[in-house]
């Protein structure tokens, strides 16, 4: 059922005093768009009238084919907090749709909706829960960002150590007056880092809130003079941010199918398939998990990232863990994605190959209960436990090899993404880096 009906708009608009409306959309890559309208336009954006070049969104369409339309979802109109309270300002999150009436291969939305439809179809209903890290750093005269903090804060630590400590209440507040539940927030176990954990949901009520939610945190973050950065590795010789996927499938009364008491680790059938066919495809979705050359920077062995491709119930080394809880709140969590990924591919990726795994009843690997860092190569190889690619192109030739990740994104997006990609990793390769300098130089 609808949260909002159309008139419930117009009413909030008149009522609320909002002046602007941002229609909002994400490109392949995972970056934020939007139209800004005024209020007097929003009878045209509710009708689907509201048009964009295509074109000027990379990895959308050529320019021969750029008209493009925004279909607003009402039930993700939102009133930011942030913003002044007299002439307000909304965001209605979209689809885009080609001027045929058809949905837009590109848009990730309708990706994501589509693996939905197949679970509906199964009679399930899939539940995402993320947990995002981020970095806060100060800023310069210029409002750029400075990586050398100063902040020497660790794991859970408290002001005034914590020197994020303010403003991370700040963008607690703001998202709770938005409707997140926030379960939790604390500094994390680098200096600067932070998380903030939100109540998990339905899967593409899930995904628009990691992107409402990165908004938001860059957003208040810039109002109290600092820069906070998703990027998975942003310094060296500290651990990275993660965005870790809790998943759970639940029938259509709200039964979590993965849960089995009679189970030792307290997993059904259907879970260990659903863990099988995520380790089946994992280095396959690498290259959307981990979409840029820094993410693997943080999939280094020695700062807390997994590399290797197996499950555990009781260490956190594999790539996926099974949280202590039961019942209910029986989960599986991958923890290799991070914050630079694109959330609605991510967890469309994710549950295809979960889905895989149980409608072809794969077998899952035997659990792994050492620390797998701490394993030898031949203990590791011996087990039969493969590693995710170390390189963003070796990532994107694992993708290639998946066709069925492949046919998950769809021609357009496979192909743009791969195009991209394939650019960003060339143009990384010609650089001339500071080590490089520093290591050669004074040698030859």
């Amino acid at each position: 059922m609808s949260k909002y009906t159309r008139e419930d708009i117009f009413r909030m608009v008149e009522e609320e005093d909002v002046e602007f409306i941002r229609l909002q959309f994400t490109d392949i890559f995972g970056a934020l768009k939007n139209v800004a309208i005024t209020s007097s336009q929003l009878e045209k954006a509710l009708d689907n009238q509201c048009m964009f070049d295509g074109s000027s969104v990379e990895g959308f369409v050529r320019i021969e084919e750029s008209d493009m339309f925004l279909h607003p979802d009402y039930d993700t109109f939102e009133i930011f907090p942030w913003r002044p309270q007299q002439g307000k300002v909304a965001r209605l999150i979209c689809d885009v749709y080609m001027p045929d009436g058809t949905p837009f291969e590109g848009n990730v939305r309708y990706i994501l909706k589509k693996v939905i439809k197949e679970a509906d179809e199964m009679g399930l209903k899939f539940d995402v829960g993320p947990e995002l890290e981020f970095f806060l750093f100060q800023t310069d005269e210029d409002g750029n960002p400075i990586i050398n903090n100063y902040e020497r804060a660790s794991y859970f630590d408290i002001g005034p150590t914590d020197l994020g400590e303010n403003v991370r209440r700040d963008m607690v507040l703001n998202l709770e007056e938005m409707g997140f539940e926030i379960e939790a927030s604390h500094h994390e176990i680098a200096p600067a880092q932070h998380e903030i954990d939100f109540k998990y949901d339905e899967a593409l009520k899930t995904a628009d809130a990691i992107m409402t939610f990165k908004l938001a945190v860059k957003t208040i973050a810039r109002r109290h003079g600092l820069y906070a950065t998703f990027m998975p590795k942003p310094q060296e010789g500290i651990n990275g941010s993660g965005m870790h996927i809790n998943m759970s499938l639940a029938t259509k009364d709200g039964k979590n199918i993965f849960a089995d008491d009679t189970d030792p680790n307290g997993l059904s059938k259907e879970a260990y398939h659903f863990i099988a066919g995520i380790l089946k495809h994992a280095k396959g979705m690498a290259a959307i998990t981990n979409p840029i050359v820094n993410s693997y920077k943080r999939l280094v062995p020695g700062y807390e990232a997994p590399v290797y491709i197996a499950w555990s119930s009781t260490n956190r080394s594999p790539l996926i863990r099974i949280p202590a809880v039961n019942g209910s709140g029986t989960r599986v969590e991958l923890r290799n994605p991070d914050p630079a990924a694109n959330p609605y591919l991510v967890i469309a990726c994710c549950l295809a190959a979960g889905l895989d795994g149980i409608k072809n009843k794969l077998e899952v690997p035997k659990g792994v209960g050492r620390n797998l860092y701490e394993m030898t190569e031949e203990e590791r190889a011996k087990e039969g436990i493969d590693e995710l690619p170390d390189n963003l192109y070796d990532a994107l030739k694992c993708l290639k090899e998946d066709k069925f990740i492949c046919n998950v994104l769809g021609e357009h997006i496979t192909n743009k993404y791969i195009e991209a990609k394939l650019a960003e990793w060339k143009a990384y390769k010609e650089q001339v880096t500071k080590w490089e300098v520093e290591e050669y130089l004074y040698k030859y």
